[in-house]
């Protein structure tokens, strides 16, 4: 076989594989969501006026500008939101280490704002990242917010000084628009959010 005929047999088969390649890349599903539940269309968030942990009023619009994973629960909670902020915490690090841009804020809105002053709930969130930001306020601007989202939340106990509250345990995901965009249900486990929210993210 002369040179020529090498050549035209290489740029063939070259051909060839890379039609191949192409055909198995179109052929693949783009990635998608195991865990999350995106909402067929984003839903707006209400107007209301709460505190964040510096004692500052603030508005729907604080969720804009960034992403946020939002949970409701409260400070003296014995295991469900420490565990589930721990968790986000722990996806927030791996999202980092793994070059995701951008990373999601961890905010928790407290469902007993009784006890949760702004100097209570901005200690607490201190331990789940600097840029954490917690909320709460007076009973009925947070009805507000937990009424359009959904969110369940019940004060039981033996007396007005003991009690618990048992709340949702779902994680919202608010995009840059202030838009609820998806939900994560319970168990929640880092690795789910690890997969999912750069999927959610990155078709924005």
């Amino acid at each position: 076989m002369n040179f020529r005929k090498a050549f035209i047999v290489f740029a063939a088969l070259a051909a060839i594989t890379t039609g191949a390649w192409f055909s198995l890349q179109l052929a693949s599903p783009p990635p998608v969501p195991t865990t999350a539940t995106i909402l067929p269309a984003s839903s707006e968030l209400p107007e209301f006026s709460l505190l964040d942990q510096s004692g500052q009023t603030i508005g729907r619009d604080v969720f804009e500008g960034q992403w946020d994973l939002l949970f409701f629960g409260f400070t003296q909670c014995p295991d469900i939101c420490p565990l589930t902020l721990q968790v986000l915490a722990e996806a927030q690090r791996q999202l980092a280490d793994a070059g995701q841009q951008p990373l999601p804020r961890i905010v928790l809105v407290s469902v007993d704002p009784e006890r949760d002053t702004p100097d209570v709930i901005g200690q607490y969130v201190d331990h789940f990242g600097a840029d954490s930001l917690g909320i709460t306020g007076s009973m009925d601007e947070l009805r507000k917010l937990t009424n359009s989202l959904g969110i369940f939340f019940e004060k039981s106990g033996p007396d007005e000084e003991n009690y618990s509250v048992a709340h949702s345990a779902v994680v919202l995901l608010i995009d840059p628009d202030g838009r609820f965009q998806a939900l994560f249900g319970s168990p929640h486990l880092a690795e789910n959010f690890v997969h999912d929210l750069p999927i959610i993210m990155n078709a924005q």
